[in-house]
């Protein structure tokens, strides 16, 4: 018995017409029918009653229905799990996240997925939230680190909490230290000279709401960076700026760091992805080692 003749065999089970199963395999009537006669014989048993425009199964053919369904939905699982191992050998993973995740989160992770997975080619996209949501609608990106809340609720994307993370005020060790003590209120920000992430950065929306909910406006002496500009202009003495404590922990020497003073300043990040897409094997690999950090 083989394969083939059972993939044969459910066609015409299923379509009750010969060339009509042969078209849905691929395969010449003839051959089809062939092959069919050479099962019956391998059995002993008719399959199927032939009258003209009238095919149906026999009691064998009955009972041989349901096993040879099996067999050929346990090679599809087969076929797709060896695919699925094959990808992880190969292709490529699309993430993207915001300048900060990159600094902060991602490094660590992804030298381990690398290390875990070193085919797997990864293609990293920076950009704010809002960017990255609409990379994953048009099918760009096959995962994203976003802030929550999203810019604009998406009912097409999937998001599953991954960290919620404190926001630190960083400053220039031969400053003033902003504040008084060990913390520092976003309302002794006030007069404070700030550095500032460009337009459509998700930590620039939320420090200058901060600033807006004690009742004044962040005085810029640098607008328009990135993470690394911005770590870079406070280091030469500019100003301060808010960022993620993960951040500020990497950025090594040349920066004070001092915490915000209860409740505080806080992020939260998610990893999001399409709901009507699945991601592909590796994504979904580097999605559970993110989740799983």
């Amino acid at each position: 018995m083989q394969f083939q003749q059972l993939q044969y065999f459910v066609a015409v089970a299923e379509t009750r017409h010969f060339t009509r199963a042969a078209e849905l395999v691929h395969v010449a009537q003839p051959s089809l029918s062939q092959q069919i006669k050479a099962l019956e014989r391998e059995l002993g048993a008719d399959l199927f009653l032939r009258a003209r425009g009238n095919i149906t199964l026999t009691d064998a053919g009955e009972a041989l229905l349901p096993p040879a369904r099996r067999i050929l939905a346990d090679a599809e699982a087969a076929r797709y799990e060896v695919q699925e191992l094959v990808q992880l050998r190969g292709g490529r993973v699309r993430l993207g996240a915001t300048p900060s995740v990159c600094t902060g989160l991602l490094p660590d992770v992804l030298r381990a997925f690398h290390d875990r997975y070193p085919g797997v080619r990864l293609v990293i996209e920076e950009g704010g939230s809002h960017d990255l949501v609409r990379e994953l609608a048009r099918g760009a990106l096959d995962l994203a680190l976003v802030v929550l809340p999203l810019p604009s609720p998406s009912p097409a994307l999937t998001t599953v909490e991954l960290l919620r993370e404190d926001l630190v005020v960083v400053s220039s060790p031969e400053a003033p230290r902003p504040g008084q003590g060990r913390t520092v209120r976003i309302a002794d920000l006030v007069g404070e000279r700030m550095v500032m992430f460009r337009h459509g950065y998700d930590l620039r929306e939320l420090t200058v709401a901060a600033c807006r909910a004690e009742g004044f406006e962040p005085d810029f002496a640098v607008e328009g960076g990135e993470m690394d500009a911005v770590l870079g202009f406070v280091r030469a003495g500019l100003g301060v700026a808010v960022v993620p404590r993960m951040v500020a922990a990497r950025s090594g020497r040349g920066l004070r760091v001092t915490p915000l003073a209860r409740p505080g300043l806080h992020r939260t990040i998610a990893l999001a992805h399409r709901s009507d897409v699945a991601p592909p094997r590796a994504a979904r690999e580097l999605q559970r080692m993110l989740l799983e950090r």
